[in-house]
C-alpha cells in the first residue's frame, strides 16, 4: 500500500503523455520507484486555471522554433539569462550570496542523487567512491556547486556552461583539490556536444530547464548526450501559485536570497509538462521528488509535495541510440 498513491499519480503523468505521443509507455514497475513521488496539494489545483500541458508545450516549441530562425543554428540558450548570471559569476562559492539556496539545497539534491543512481548502476551507496568508473556531465554547471562532490563520490566528471565566467570561477575552484582538479569544465554548450558525438553515463542538468529558450530542444540535446539505458536527472521548479509565491516573491523580493527578476513564472515547468518533454525525447521518467524547505531548521527535504521544487529522474531508451 505504501505506493499506491504516488503511483497513480505517476500513471495520470505518463498517460497524459502518451495521447501527445506516438511512442509507447510502461509505466516504471514500483520496485523502481522512491516512495517520495507525486503530490497533488497545489500542482492540481493551480493547472484547472492554466492551458493544458499539451498546449503549453507547443506554445513553447512555437516561440523557441521562432526565434531559432532568427540564429545560424539550433540552440536552446537563452541571451538574457546568460548575461544575468554572467553579472553575479563571482559569487558562486560565497554561501552567503545569491546563491545561497543552491548552497543550502545541495546536500539534498546529491542525497537523491546518490540514491538513484546507485540503484540504476547497482553500486553500494554505502561507498566513498561509488560512481568509480562512469562518466556523468552536469550541464549548466555554473561553478561547479554539483561538480565537485560528484568527482569527490568518484565519478569522471565533465561540466558545461554557457558563461564563461562562471567556468573560470569554477576552474579555479576546482584547481584547489586534487579530487577535483580532475573535473574537465568546458565553456559551450550541450547541442555543441552533441555535435562531437560525446556521450555520458549519467546526464544531469538542475536548475537550468527554466533559464533556457527552448526547454523541448534542450531535452533532447540531454537524450543525445546519454548513453543507451543510461540515466538523466533534471531539477527545476513547478509552474505553481504556491511557487510564485515561494521562489519568486518571497526569495527574490522578501528574503532577497536572490536578484529581482532571476526567475520568469511562465518559464516554469510543471511536472507532467517535464514527463511529456522528456518523454518525447526518449526519456521515460522514472521517479520524481520534492525539495521543501523548513525554515525553522534552515534546511531543505525530500517530500512527495512536488508543488515548488522538484527532480526527476529518467533512463533512456535501451532502443533509441539517437533522437
Amino acid at each position: 500500500m505504501l505506493f499506491s498513491k504516488p503511483m497513480n499519480q505517476l500513471q495520470r503523468l505518463l498517460l497524459s503523455a502518451r495521447r501527445v505521443s506516438s511512442s509507447p509507455i510502461t509505466p516504471p514497475p514500483s520496485c523502481l520507484l522512491h516512495k517520495r513521488l507525486f503530490s497533488t496539494s497545489d500542482t492540481d489545483a493551480s493547472a484547472a486555471s492554466l492551458p493544458s500541458s499539451h498546449q503549453t508545450v507547443q506554445t513553447l516549441e512555437s516561440k523557441a522554433s521562432s526565434k531559432s530562425r532568427n540564429t545560424s543554428s539550433t540552440t536552446s540558450l537563452n541571451q538574457d539569462e546568460l548575461a544575468k548570471f554572467s553579472a553575479i559569476a563571482d559569487t558562486w562559492w560565497h554561501s552567503e550570496g545569491p546563491f545561497k539556496p543552491l548552497h543550502l539545497m545541495n546536500p539534498t539534491r546529491l542525497a537523491f542523487i546518490r540514491s538513484t543512481l546507485c540503484r540504476h548502476f547497482s553500486k553500494d551507496p554505502s561507498s566513498a567512491r561509488p560512481f568509480k568508473g562512469l562518466r556523468f556531465i552536469d550541464v549548466g554547471c555554473g561553478g561547479g556547486l554539483l561538480s565537485e562532490p560528484l568527482a569527490r563520490m568518484g565519478a569522471t566528471v565533465t561540466g558545461v556552461d554557457a558563461v564563461d565566467k562562471n567556468v573560470k570561477i569554477a576552474r579555479l575552484h576546482a584547481d584547489m583539490d586534487p579530487v577535483t582538479s580532475t573535473i574537465e569544465y568546458q565553456c559551450t554548450t550541450a547541442e555543441k556536444l552533441v555535435d562531437e558525438g560525446r556521450t555520458f553515463d549519467a546526464v544531469l542538468a538542475l536548475e537550468v530547464i527554466e533559464h533556457v529558450a527552448n526547454p523541448a530542444e534542450f531535452c533532447k540535446s540531454l537524450s543525445a548526450l546519454t548513453i543507451p539505458n543510461g540515466a538523466t536527472l533534471l531539477s527545476t521548479i513547478n509552474r505553481s501559485m504556491r511557487a510564485y509565491a515561494s521562489a519568486i516573491v518571497a526569495a527574490e523580493y522578501i528574503l532577497r536570497w536572490l536578484p529581482k527578476g532571476t526567475h520568469q513564472w511562465s518559464s516554469f515547468l510543471t511536472p507532467e509538462e517535464v514527463t511529456m518533454i522528456l518523454q518525447r525525447a526518449s526519456i521515460d521518467v522514472k521517479e520524481m521528488a520534492g525539495f521543501v524547505f523548513n525554515p525553522i531548521t534552515g534546511r531543505w527535504l525530500l517530500s512527495d509535495d512536488i508543488s515548488v521544487n522538484f527532480i526527476a529522474y529518467g533512463t533512456k531508451r535501451k532502443d533509441l541510440e539517437s533522437i
